[in-house]
C-alpha cells in the first residue's frame, strides 16, 4: 500500500462539537460524490465494523482507567488503529472522487499533546503520512460547543482538563485544542467555515470550498 500514489484528499477539522459529524453525514447523503473517510461509526464502510468497537472500548474501557488499569501507551495503540484506518481508507479511495477525511490524525495528536504525551515516537511517523491538499476548519463558540455537549453530560475523558468535565475545564481544554490544531496544519491551506445554524448551510460551504456541486 505504500507504494501506491495518494489519491488527492481534504480533511475537515474543528474542536469538540464543531458540527463536523453532523456534516459529514449531510454530505454523504448528497448525490455530489464526495467520498467521506471517517471512524465514526456511522460513517463507516461496510466491513469495517471493528472499528466502531475499538472506539467504543477506547471510551468506555481505556479511558476512565487510564494510569490505573491501563497505560498511556496502551491508549495510543487503541488511538493508533483509528489513524491506521484513516490513512488506508485513502489510499483505497478510488481515483476521481472528491476525498474528504474527518480530522485525520491531527486531532488525536493534538488531544494527546494537551494530555500530557508531548513526545512519542508514533507521532512523528503519523506526521510522515500523506498530507492533505487542503484542511477546511470549522469554527465554533464555547457556548455553542458547551450546549451541544449536553452543559456536559456527554464529555468523555478526552474533551477536558482533569478528573471531572465542569464547564471551565471544557472550555479551557477547547480553547487550547484550537490552538494546538491550528499549529498542526500551520504549513497548509486552511479555509475557515463560520458557526452555522444549519447544517446543510455547513454542508453545503463545505462543498463549494471542495468545488463539488451537488448531482440533479
Amino acid at each position: 500500500m505504500a507504494d501506491r500514489a495518494t489519491p488527492p484528499f481534504s480533511v475537515v477539522l474543528g474542536t469538540d462539537y464543531a458540527g463536523k459529524s453532523a456534516a459529514l453525514k449531510e454530505l454523504a447523503g448528497r448525490a455530489g460524490g464526495v467520498r467521506i473517510v471517517s471512524a465514526d461509526e456511522e460513517l463507516l464502510d461496510p466491513g469495517h465494523s471493528l472499528i466502531a468497537r475499538l472506539r467504543r472500548g477506547l471510551v468506555g474501557d481505556v479511558m476512565p482507567a487510564l494510569h490505573h488499569d491501563y497505560s498511556a501507551d496502551f491508549m495510543l495503540t487503541m488511538l493508533q488503529t483509528a489513524v491506521l484506518h484513516l490513512r488506508d481508507s485513502i489510499m483505497r479511495s478510488p481515483a476521481g472522487a472528491p476525498v474528504l477525511v474527518d480530522s485525520y490524525y491531527y486531532k488525536m495528536l493534538a488531544k494527546c499533546r494537551l494530555t500530557g504525551l508531548d513526545e512519542h515516537p508514533l507521532f512523528d511517523w503519523w506526521r510522515s503520512f500523506p498530507r492533505p491538499q487542503q484542511v477546511i476548519f470549522l469554527e465554533v463558540s464555547a457556548e455553542t460547543a458547551w450546549r451541544r455537549c449536553g452543559e456536559g453530560r456527554d464529555l468523555n475523558p478526552l474533551e477536558h482538563y482533569g478528573q471531572h468535565g465542569d464547564r471551565a475545564s471544557f472550555e479551557s481544554f477547547q480553547a487550547d485544542l484550537n490552538e494546538a490544531l491550528r499549529e498542526e496544519v500551520r504549513s497548509l491551506p486552511v479555509s475557515f467555515i463560520g458557526e452555522q445554524d444549519q447544517v446543510s448551510t455547513v454542508a453545503q460551504q463545505i462543498q463549494e470550498v471542495l468545488g463539488v456541486h451537488e448531482l440533479v
